[in-house]
């Protein structure tokens, strides 16, 4: 019924417009999903972290696949064939109710990405809520100092906050400037969470 598939960095999972033949959990490493707009334009949805499923709303709907998932980094997942999938949750009310839950989850998780392009006015307050927003699907978010992995480039930031990665990067070394947040590589820590409230 199910079967692992290992995706090195990079790799394609699946593609927007391509027929759903199965559903996926993400079992280790982070999936970009991502959309292409009519102008060529890449608009980041979100990252998938383990314990996300993928694919559910397009299996469910026996429609193509709206987003393009490409890991980020070197990942694992568990595929289920999607007729098997649809037999399953069928059968079974657990597994139903799980179904429900994702696209619940889709559901609150574009609401977010909604509310955080139209309530921030600004550049800042943008990156300011979705940093907040990481620490929190992280589970750092009680820290003293949160800490972020940061495996995206400016390019995809700008992509997921509809801005230039030159507006990002400024965003970013501000905050970096005030002492509001620190880069390491791909670790990002908030020392200044109050700081990144009062731009919300």
């Amino acid at each position: 019924m199910s079967s692992h598939v290992m995706l090195p960095m990079g790799s394609i999972l699946f593609a927007e417009g391509q027929a759903a033949r199965s559903v996926s959990v993400v079992c280790e490493g982070r999936i970009k999903l991502s959309r292409s707009s009519q102008d060529g334009k890449t608009l980041l949805v979100k990252i998938a972290k383990p314990g996300d499923v993928l694919g559910l709303s397009a299996a469910l709907s026996k429609t193509p696949h709206e987003v393009t998932a490409q890991a980020i980094e070197h990942a694992q997942i568990k595929n289920f064939q999607q007729s098997d999938f649809l037999h399953f949750i069928q059968r079974h009310v657990e597994g139903s109710l799980h179904a429900a839950e994702s696209l619940s989850n889709e559901y609150r998780t574009a609401l977010s990405d909604a509310c955080r392009l139209a309530l921030s006015s600004s550049i800042a307050g943008r990156v300011a809520h979705l940093l907040l927003e990481l620490a929190i699907e992280g589970g750092t978010d009680q820290d003293v100092h949160p800490e972020i992995h940061m495996p995206l480039t400016h390019e995809d930031l700008a992509s997921m906050l509809g801005s230039s990665r030159e507006s990002i990067t400024r965003a970013l070394n501000n905050l970096r400037r005030s002492g509001t947040i620190s880069i390491r590589g791909t670790k990002l820590t908030i020392l200044k969470k109050e700081s990144l409230e009062m731009l919300l």
